[in-house]
């Protein structure tokens, strides 16, 4: 009789054990859950963040456009407005059209981007879209009407556009304005050499009727180049804001 009482203690104590060793076990769970919960529910709250957007003056426009080589200017004003006058190396995406364009944007959601109209508030809706779309630097700087912008006629277009041009019209002249030497190394097919310091001595060589298509390594010398054939009266000037520095064309040599 005693053993059987011992037994049964026995028993009794292994089973508390057993059930202990059980409901810390579930509780170890429990509260493992719980912190994967919270984790995978800060990590959506996170990817939910938007980017905020910075609301900067005409002067500090500038200064991105010198200090950053890859911030991207963008004007969402019409393209009749963008013609009569914008910022140079500014792309134009007509803010009607803005949010069905932003594949155009593709790889440039870290990079900064600067937006602006006539005042302010069409760029800042602009903005707004891009932000909520996951582009992390984005201002918002002060329209043409608010600050005296040097503004350039010429069109500047990104690579992308540039070559579709260049599809689309088969009459279009396609310039390279860079050194000889760099040219022969490679250039666009079907692009002539006219090195931008030469341009004033061979504009007879550029025909004021038909599309002229500048190109060069990084955008800054053939911005030059439109600037001084706008000057001299040409209307259908084009200026690739990417050079071949910049962006991946499949160049030629002669």
């Amino acid at each position: 009789m005693k053993l059987n009482k011992k037994f049964k203690v026995l028993s009794i104590g292994a089973l508390l054990v057993l059930s202990l060793a059980s409901m810390v076990g579930c509780s170890s769970k429990e509260e493992a859950s719980k912190e994967e919960s919270k984790q995978e529910q800060t990590t959506q709250e996170e990817s939910k963040e938007v980017a905020e957007v910075k609301e900067i003056k005409g002067d500090e426009a500038l200064k991105i456009m010198e200090k950053d080589k890859e911030a991207l200017f963008i004007d969402v004003r019409s393209p009749e407005e963008y013609s009569a006058g914008h910022i140079p190396n500014a792309v134009n995406m007509f803010i009607d059209e803005f949010e069905s364009n932003l594949d155009k944007l593709k790889g440039h959601e870290e990079k900064a981007i600067v937006l602006y109209c006539n005042s302010g508030k069409k760029s800042g809706d602009a903005a707004k879209i891009l932000v909520e779309n996951g582009f992390k630097d984005v201002s918002n700087a002060e329209g043409v009407k608010k600050y005296e912008y040097d503004l350039v006629k010429y069109k500047d277009i990104t690579a992308e556009d540039m070559l579709a041009l260049l599809e689309e019209n088969k009459d279009a002249v396609l310039v390279d304005v860079r050194p000889e030497k760099d040219f022969k190394k490679g250039h666009i097919e079907n692009a002539i050499n006219v090195p931008f310091d030469q341009v004033e001595s061979r504009l007879a060589e550029l025909d004021k009727t038909k599309d002229i298509v500048l190109y060069c390594n990084t955008g800054n010398k053939s911005s030059s180049v439109a600037k001084q054939l706008q000057e001299k009266g040409y209307e259908k000037v084009y200026n690739a804001i990417d050079g071949v520095k910049e962006y991946e064309f499949k160049l030629v040599t002669e």
